[in-house]
C-alpha cells in the first residue's frame, strides 16, 4: 500500500513538473470553500477524468476502429502511407500522396520554435485590499452602464404605455433599483433556483433575507420594462442584437482594459445551457423538451487563469449580418468566429488552442502571418481538411500500439497522427514535432506522445474542468427574449471574471472568499444590504 502511495506521489510530481513547463499555472480558483479542487492537470486520482479528454473524443469519433497500425513508421522503417493502405477515401479537400508531395508535405521533420510572448499577463490595474465584490464587478458593469439601463428602461416604459395605455402601478426606475434588480436575478446562480420569483414564495427557494429589499410587484414591473436599448437604430450592423450590442461592446472593452491574458489561450463554446449537474442527471426526453437557444456564443479564454478575454455572439436565425443565414457552412462560420476572437492579439506570439470545428490549414496559415500560433484537434467529420495529406487522415489496416505517432510537415506546420485507444490527429505550428511529451495516468502510467498532444490535452482539459467552476455563476433566470438570454449570460461571464481578478488581488489576502461566498457577497452589495458578510 505504501509503495502504491509513493508511486502515485511520484507520478503527481512528474505531472506537476511537466505541466509547469507548459505554462499552466496552479489553480487559483479553488483554494477555499467547497470548490477546493486541485488543478485537474495535476490530479492522479482513480476517478479523475482530466486526462481522458482526448480519449473520450476519440472513442466517440472512432467506435469501429479497434485495431490500427502496430508500429510507428520510424520503428518499422515503413515509408509514409505504408501499413497496409487506407481504410477508405479521405475527407473532402484532402490530398492524395502525389498531390501532398507537390504541395510540400514531407516526413522530414525540423525543429519549430515560437518566439517569446510580447505581453506580461495579469490584472492591468492594482485593486486596493479594501476592494469589495461590487468594486470588481463594476470594473465590467460600471455606474455609467447602470445609468444607461435606467434611462433606456424608463424610455421603453414611457413608449410602451403611450401605445398600449398607462400603467398606474409604474413609476420611473432608479439606479439603486436597477442594481437591486441585477442582484435579485444574480441570486439565482448563488441559490441554484430556476425562477427568480421564488425568492418571494413560501417554498424551498424562498429568501426572506433579500425579499424585503423590494416587493415582488415592483420587481415584476421592472422585469416587464427592463431594456438596454429601447428603440431599434435606423442603421448599423448586428440588427438582430441591437438591444444588447452596446452592452456587449462595453463589456468587451472592459475585458481588454482590465486583464492581459497569458500566451496560451483557447477558442471554444463554454457550457452555457444548463447546470452540469442537471445535464448529467436528466433524461434524454427532458433534454429534448427544453427550448433550444437561438444564438451561439464563443469565447477566447486564458488557459492559465480561466479569464474570458473576448466573446462572440451569433444568432442562429435571421437575415442580418449577425445571422448564420449569411454563411454557407459551419466551417465558414467557425473560421469567421475565430478571426473575430483573435483580431486583437496579432503580433504578440500568442498560442491558440482550437477544437475540431475551427482547426483548418487555411486558418492556421493565415494566423501564422499575424504571429498567432495554433494547436488544434482535427476531425475528419467536423474539420475542414482541405490541403491535408489523405493518408494521414485515414486509418491503416495494420494495428497500432498505444502512444505511437506519425508526423508530416509543411513548412512550420505539423500534422500529427497519434494513437491512444483510437487515432487522434492534430495540426500545429506552435510545438516542435521533434520534441516528445507524456500523458500521465494513474492506472496506465506514462503514455508517450508528441509535445503538442500533451500541451493540447493539458490546456483543453483545464478549460473543460473550468466549466464546472464557471457554472457556479450561471444565472438560472430564463427569459423568453434572445437578447435577454445573451444579457444574463454576459453578466454571468462578468461575475466569473470579477472573481478571477479578486483572487489575484490583495483583497483576497484579507478575506479569502470562495466562489460561492463571493457570489453571495456580490448579491448583498447589489441589494445594498447592511449585512454583507457571506453565509458560512
Amino acid at each position: 500500500m505504501a509503495e502504491c502511495g509513493r508511486k502515485a506521489l511520484s507520478l503527481l510530481e512528474a505531472a506537476r513538473s511537466r505541466y509547469e513547463s507548459l505554462q499552466i499555472s496552479d489553480d487559483v480558483f479553488g483554494e477555499s470553500g467547497d470548490d477546493s479542487s486541485d488543478n485537474p492537470f495535476y490530479s492522479t486520482s482513480g476517478d479523475s477524468d482530466s486526462d481522458n479528454y482526448i480519449a473520450e473524443v476519440g472513442e466517440e469519433e472512432h467506435p469501429k476502429h479497434q485495431h490500427h497500425q502496430k508500429r510507428s513508421d520510424k520503428e518499422s522503417g515503413q515509408s509514409w502511407g505504408a501499413g497496409g493502405g487506407s481504410s477508405g477515401a479521405g475527407p473532402p479537400g484532402s490530398l492524395s500522396r502525389s498531390q501532398a508531395e507537390e504541395e510540400g508535405w514531407t516526413e522530414t521533420l525540423q525543429d519549430v520554435t515560437v518566439p517569446p510572448y510580447k505581453e506580461t499577463y495579469g490584472p492591468a490595474q492594482k485593486m486596493p485590499a479594501t476592494a469589495t465584490a461590487l468594486d470588481f464587478f463594476q470594473l465590467f458593469v460600471p455606474d455609467n452602464c447602470i445609468q444607461n439601463m435606467v434611462v433606456q428602461t424608463n424610455m421603453y416604459a414611457k413608449k410602451f404605455q403611450e401605445r398600449f395605455g398607462s400603467d398606474e402601478g409604474w413609476r420611473p426606475v432608479t439606479a439603486q433599483e436597477i442594481k437591486a434588480f441585477l442582484g435579485f436575478v444574480t441570486s439565482t446562480s448563488v441559490h441554484r433556483c430556476e425562477s427568480v420569483l421564488s425568492i418571494w414564495s413560501s417554498g424551498f427557494f424562498s429568501n426572506r433575507s433579500i425579499a424585503l429589499k423590494m416587493s415582488q410587484a415592483r420587481f415584476e414591473k421592472i422585469l416587464k420594462y427592463f431594456h438596454i436599448v429601447a428603440f431599434r437604430p435606423s442603421q448599423g450592423s448586428n440588427q438582430g442584437l441591437y438591444k444588447i450590442q452596446p452592452f456587449l461592446d462595453s463589456l468587451q472593452q472592459s475585458f481588454s482594459c482590465t486583464f492581459r491574458p497569458s500566451q496560451t489561450q483557447v477558442l471554444h463554446e463554454p457550457l452555457i445551457d444548463e447546470d452540469p449537474v442537471f445535464i448529467t442527471t436528466c433524461t434524454e426526453r427532458e433534454l429534448r423538451k427544453r427550448k433550444k437557444r437561438k444564438f451561439s456564443l464563443w469565447v477566447r479564454q486564458c488557459t492559465s487563469t480561466g479569464f474570458i478575454c473576448q466573446i462572440s455572439v451569433h444568432l442562429k436565425e435571421g437575415q442580418g449580418t449577425d445571422g448564420l443565414a449569411t454563411l454557407k457552412n459551419k466551417p465558414q462560420l467557425h473560421s469567421l468566429v475565430a478571426k473575430q476572437l483573435c483580431q486583437n492579439i496579432s503580433g504578440k506570439n500568442t498560442i491558440i488552442f482550437t477544437g475540431p470545428s475551427i482547426t483548418s490549414l487555411s486558418l492556421f496559415s493565415e494566423f501564422s502571418k499575424q504571429d498567432i500560433y495554433c494547436c488544434g484537434l482535427l476531425s475528419t467529420r467536423k474539420s475542414d481538411c482541405t490541403g491535408l495529406p489523405q493518408n494521414m487522415l485515414v486509418c491503416g489496416s495494420t494495428p497500432a500500439q498505444r502512444g505511437q505517432s506519425r508526423v508530416m510537415m509543411k513548412g512550420s506546420m505539423s500534422l500529427i497522427s497519434w494513437y491512444n485507444k483510437g487515432h487522434f490527429r492534430f495540426l500545429t505550428n506552435s510545438y516542435s514535432p521533434t520534441k516528445q511529451g507524456m500523458i500521465i495516468k494513474r492506472k496506465s502510467g506514462e503514455i508517450p506522445c508528441p509535445l503538442a498532444v500533451e500541451a493540447f490535452a493539458a490546456h483543453l482539459s483545464y478549460i473543460c474542468k473550468y466549466d464546472d467552476k464557471y457554472s457556479k455563476y450561471f444565472i438560472f433566470h430564463k427569459p423568453n427574449k434572445t437578447w435577454q438570454q445573451v444579457f444574463w449570460l454576459s453578466i454571468s461571464i462578468a461575475i466569473n471574471n470579477a472573481y478571477i481578478l479578486y483572487k489575484m488581488s490583495d483583497a483576497y489576502t484579507v478575506k479569502r472568499y470562495s466562489r460561492a461566498q463571493f457570489g453571495e457577497r456580490l448579491v448583498k452589495e447589489l441589494l445594498d444590504l447592511d449585512d454583507c458578510s457571506p453565509t458560512q
